[in-house]
């Protein structure tokens, strides 16, 4: 292979004075002298042969150090996401691939080391095994999906004209600091410290978002004059009142990334002339190393939705048809990439292109400004129809006045079909209707699909790849369901076909798009990974469970991918099963064997062609299996509710209920994710607990007067009273949150984070021992009476029970789970009915991961464990009314009401959801 020195191919960006600032990290200048000594000491460390350096890109020191040390080195940069949670499979496949010889990664990364080293040079060889071309410098991705992206091959002349260019379009100096608001692998992101560092300017570095107020003030504190933006970056602005920010050093603001409303685009203008500062409108591509135009801040109000004219060294042309005025825009210049690499052996590559094709439509306005119109790929031909993409969303947007009622509606069309995505339910038929009446189309050539919201890519582009597939999905789990409706009783025979069958990938893909509200997931998630936890788990493992057959106990922390191998084995065992008992049928002579050898047959049809179709007969048990978890749940539920109203009197429930929580707290918030994900998943969790709670009790305390504020935060344990009254009633609830917070506080050190993951029925079995301690020290001895039961340091070791039993996943972990579990719960409460309850139920989670039940309890079974929190929180106030007359009708309307109100609770916090998600992407 090429080991051309890189001597000759070395490109330096750091164009300051030494003592001038560079960079700023965590409020510490650093001056380019100092900067460029980390980066001599960073290529000293790539070495001197030419290799291709993958870094993971934060906006933090090391992958910029890394970043301008590989390109002064000569070594060709590619630039990935550094964030796990997003985008952990997208680097996996672009290292698999296209084979970098180092990976520069940063804790929780994706290079080959421990997943919480520091940041470090992960070197997969020594030298390289790539032909790199001398002028290569830079590979860019055009995805930001999980899917295998070409790269953009850029040279060092890319690279620095660019650079130039868009410093001398925003008349860049050293009194001038940008702040980073979009990640270094988006080609913009890049481009901002590109151009400043080029021009002796400065960069604020800071992995804030703009909605935060910590982000203003890094700005302030580092005497920002300027910041980047993508159009959502604005509707994030405008909802978290930017408008009234006093920043009396911002000097401009620069927008691209995607075509900005002219309105908002006259908004921002306006305020910049009345806060002197420039409102600058950009345009451009990765294809182009970044941008490509301007418009000239001075125009930006009167001009609003135009891109200006060509940055210095570019120009356009319009590729247009005789006698027509738009055209594709065209573009030449010196920051043209060489060409795309689709394999390694394109990184050889020289220039291929001299202009680039931008995919844009636009036109040259009677002021001599550039205008984008379209997208010459957003054109759908539909019914003979051709429609432009964008200007169906303008067209409904704008219908304010109309039954739309200007909503948000993002287009894309598949096989003669225009598919229309919105917000809510509710607006899907208005939507439909004014499309039927605005375009022309009959209405069966309009789908409308209603997502909590409209998914981005990890540029903060739309990604109209992940809604295709949602629609892809939905029509297909609505085609699965005709099928099942035809093929029931009294169905319709014979409207079965083909295009009614689905592989276990869709069905486990279209349920978590549901259920957790994740159309983005891809093979490699798993349902602890997308955020899933033991409030969601219910109805997916239900519905799993109906699927796909029997359950893996360790199912949460399979992938999409895994979990579908096993259903396409129950499929395969179950159509074995079927042709099995067919043939025997068949060979007796019995009743009903040209049934079953119909049903064979049809399984053989899906063997020949991959056996993956979950249309393919299987085995069907007399009863379903529910998850031990969710069985008990319900069950525990009940007991609490029916013993506090006098049905019957049976106790230890709620002390079940922990260790179901510390179970499911070891399969969920403490999944093998990174470690920022476990603390945040633990913080999340401990607030969807405490806000319904606190709201409910909250209320009820202002209502009746029953509660006192200390009830409301949960600080009983702290400030409550020595003796049991009504104030400890939600003790449950104190005891789960504080445990979370306090394993959030515990996980948040990277060395216990680890020591976990290395050990985890060690490290659990340890937890344990130290609960029991402070259960000891609480209670002075084994048995707690009276309010010691029930405070949260004498009842956290059955979360911590519950914890272990998630961790022993042997016979012998079993087995010393069972020994203590016998051990520790008898004589705690000094009632052994009520201990048999809890020893009971944790034998069951640990020997028993599925419980078979009559059909007909699965719905109400998984209602009630669903609910069990709401019923729990709500049921004191509904009981106590009947208890002492009927006592069934008490403990009935308690659970109903439970279920109502978490119904709704439930419903209000997914819209809720949906527009802080929205709110929040950077």
């Amino acid at each position: 292979m090429s080991a051309r020195s890189s001597e000759t191919t070395r490109l330096r960006l750091l164009r300051g004075r030494a003592s001038d600032d560079a960079l700023v990290v965590g409020g510490m200048p650093l001056t380019y002298g100092e900067v460029q000594a980390r980066v001599d000491a960073r290529r000293d460390e790539l070495g001197s042969t030419r290799r291709l350096v993958m870094i993971e890109g934060g906006n933090a020191l090391e992958p910029v150090v890394t970043y301008l040390a590989a390109l002064e080195g000569g070594h060709v940069v590619l630039f990935v996401d550094g964030d796990p949670a997003r985008s952990a499979e997208h680097r996996r496949g672009l290292i698999e691939r296209f084979d970098p010889d180092i990976v520069a990664t940063g804790p929780n990364g994706a290079g080959t080391g421990a997943s919480v080293a520091p940041w470090h040079l992960d070197e997969r060889r020594e030298g390289t095994r790539h032909e790199l071309h001398p002028e290569l410098a830079m590979l860019a991705s055009t995805s930001g999906s999980t899917g295998s992206p070409k790269l953009v091959r850029l040279s060092r002349e890319n690279v620095v004209s660019n650079a130039i260019a868009i410093g001398d379009s925003l008349k860049l100096g050293p009194s001038d600091r940008a702040i980073t608001t979009l990640p270094l692998h988006y080609c913009y992101g890049l481009s901002v410290v590109n151009s400043h560092l080029v021009s002796g300017a400065g960069v604020a570095l800071t992995e804030r978002s703009v909605v935060d107020d910590g982000f203003w003030n890094e700005f302030t504190a580092s005497a920002a004059t300027s910041f980047a933006g993508v159009p959502y970056t604005f509707e994030l602005l405008e909802a978290t009142g930017f408008a009234g920010r006093h920043l009396p050093n911002l000097r401009y603001i620069t927008q691209a990334g995607g075509r900005l409303d002219p309105e908002r685009v006259r908004r921002f203008a306006r305020l910049g002339r009345e806060r002197h500062f420039d409102f600058i409108v950009m345009y451009g591509q990765t294809e182009a190393t970044a941008r490509m135009a301007y418009l000239p801040p001075h125009l930006a109000e009167a001009s609003a939705g135009a891109i200006g004219i060509p940055i210095p060294g570019g120009r356009f042309t319009i590729d247009a048809p005789a006698g027509e005025d738009v055209g594709e825009l065209v573009y030449g210049g010196p920051n043209v990439m060489m060409g795309y690499a689709e394999q390694p052996a394109d990184f050889a590559l020289g220039r291929e292109i001299e202009e680039l094709r931008t995919g844009d439509l636009a036109r040259v306005r009677d002021d001599g400004l550039y205008e984008i119109v379209g997208r010459s790929n957003r054109f759908a031909k539909i019914f003979g129809l051709r429609l432009d993409l964008d200007r169906v969303e303008r067209l409904l947007a704008d219908e304010g006045s109309g039954h739309a009622g200007g909503h948000e509606v993002r287009a894309a069309s598949c096989d003669e079909r225009l598919l229309l995505f919105v917000l809510a339910e509710r607006f899907a038929g208005p939507v439909r209707d004014r499309a039927v009446a605005l375009f022309g189309l009959p209405a069966h050539a309009i789908r409308v699909h209603a997502v909590a919201e409209f998914p981005r890519t990890s540029s903060g582009k739309p990604d109209t790849g992940a809604l295709l597939r949602h629609a892809a999905l939905a029509e297909q789990h609505e085609q699965h369901e005709q099928h099942e409706q035809h093929s029931a009783p009294g169905g319709v025979a014979g409207a079965t076909g083909t295009d009614a069958r689905r592989t276990p990938l869709d069905v486990i893909s279209a349920l978590y798009a549901e259920v957790l509200g994740r159309p983005d997931a891809t093979p490699e998630d798993s349902f602890a990974g997308l955020g899933g936890d033991s409030l969601s788990y219910v109805e997916v493992s239900l519905r799993l469970e109906q699927l796909v057959g029997e359950l893996p106990r360790d199912w949460p922390s399979l992938s999409v991918g895994k979990l579908a191998d096993v259903a396409a084995g129950a499929a395969a065992a179950g159509a074995a099963a079927a042709g099995a008992a067919a043939a025997g049928a068949a060979a007796t002579g019995a009743p009903g064997a040209m049934g079953a050898a119909g049903a064979t047959g049809r399984a053989g049809t899906a063997g020949a062609t991959g056996a993956r179709s979950l249309d393919a007969p299987r085995a069907r048990r007399r009863m379903p299996r529910i998850e031990s978890p969710a069985l008990l749940r319900a069950i525990a539920i009940v007991l609490i509710v029916g013993t506090h109203a006098n049905l019957f009197f049976v106790q230890g429930g709620a002390h079940l209920l922990l260790a179901v929580a510390g179970y499911n707290l070891a399969r969920f918030q403490l999944a093998d994710a990174p470690g920022r994900r476990r603390v945040a998943g633990l913080l999340k969790s401990t607030a969807q607990v405490v806000v319904p709670a606190a709201l409910w009790i909250g209320a009820v305390g202002l209502v009746t007067g029953g509660y006192r504020p200390t009830t409301a935060l949960f600080v009983n344990n702290f400030l409550g009273d020595e003796s049991w009254n009504r104030q400890w009633q939600f003790w449950f609830l104190e005891a789960i949150v504080w445990t979370m917070v306090a394993l959030a506080a515990v996980f948040a050190v990277p060395r216990v984070d680890r020591l976990e993951r290395r050990h985890p029925f060690a490290f659990a079995l340890g937890v344990l021992g130290v609960a029991l301690a402070a259960r000891l020290l609480l209670t002075g001895g084994v048995e707690a009476e009276g309010v010691p039961a029930y405070m949260t340091l004498g009842v956290v070791w059955c979360i911590a029970l519950g914890w272990l039993v998630a961790r022993s996943s042997t016979l012998t972990q079993r087995l010393t789970a069972s020994a203590l579990t016998l051990v520790t719960v008898p004589g705690f409460f000094g009632e052994p009915g009520r201990e048999a309850i809890v020893v009971a139920g944790v034998l069951v989670l640990l020997w028993l991961p599925a419980v078979p039940v009559p059909r007909l309890l699965v719905p109400v079974i998984g209602l009630l464990a669903g609910a069990s929190m709401f019923i729990y929180l709500t049921h004191w106030q509904v009981y106590p009314p009947l208890e002492n007359h009927v006592p069934w009708l008490a403990t009935l309307l308690s659970l109903v009401i439970g279920v109502l109100v978490w119904k709704a609770y439930s419903f209000v916090a997914a819209r809720g959801a949906a527009v802080l998600a929205r709110r929040r992407r950077p």
